[in-house]
């Protein structure tokens, strides 16, 4: 049985308008304590409009979004964001190791030699050594990609939000992206959005269709194609 104590993150009557077209509308969900949602759908079907109002980056045009601790209300959630690397401006002055850095900003009770033991065993796990001092202009786009996980997963976040972390990844480094993930799926809540549903669908507990309005599905299998019942 759920407690309403595990929902971290509750989304009700939400209803979201650009100009006069309907991006999402009637999504209800709530989001509880080591979950592991895989999130698919259509192209222009609403999943990044989803994940922004998610980490409030954006606002509903109706309805609320409201992050809870033991079923208490409050302002701020412990957070780790990967963005899609199209959002990301690689003609800005700063390094790899920066980047990397830049997850630890809203941590201030860490001292500086765990901030640099997590700075290098971050850069290690995400096989950016030979990278760490290298303007992010001069990256392949899976050197990037690994560098903005990186960025996500420093601050050992209780929730980690996961757009398209795939996307640019050797297979090398996907399978090794799968075994980080797994590793945390034990104590963090997980909530991630990709085209490529094969693997990350065992891994995931609860599955996800977002086309303007949002469906979870039961079944585990290749849902990604499937039409699935809402619960």
């Amino acid at each position: 049985m759920h407690s309403q104590n595990d929902i971290l993150i509750s989304l009700s009557d939400i209803y979201m308008q650009y100009d006069r077209k309907i991006i999402l509308r009637d999504i209800n969900i709530d989001i509880r304590r080591n979950d592991f949602l895989a999130i698919t759908g259509p192209n222009g079907g609403g999943k990044t409009t989803l994940l922004r109002l998610i980490l409030r980056l954006a606002h509903p045009t109706r309805g609320q979004v409201r992050y809870l601790n033991r079923g208490v209300p409050v302002k701020n959630l412990s957070i780790g964001y990967l963005p899609q690397k199209n959002l990301i401006d690689s003609r800005f002055p700063i390094t790899v190791k920066e980047v990397i850095e830049l997850g630890l900003l809203a941590d201030k009770n860490i001292n500086d030699a765990e901030r640099r033991k997590r700075i290098f065993d971050t850069i290690e796990l995400m096989g950016l050594q030979d990278h760490a001092g290298h303007a992010i202009g001069e990256l392949s786009g899976g050197q990037l990609q690994r560098t903005l996980i990186g960025r996500a997963l420093i601050s050992h976040p209780d929730i980690l939000v996961l757009d398209e972390p795939l996307s640019y990844l050797d297979k090398h480094y996907e399978h090794e992206l799968y075994n980080i993930i797994a590793g945390l799926a034990a104590d963090t809540t997980i909530i991630l959005v990709s085209h490529e549903m094969s693997t990350i669908a065992g891994m995931a507990n609860r599955h996800i269709i977002v086309d303007h309005e949002l469906h979870e599905c039961q079944a585990t299998r290749h849902y990604a194609h499937a039409s699935c019942d809402e619960e």
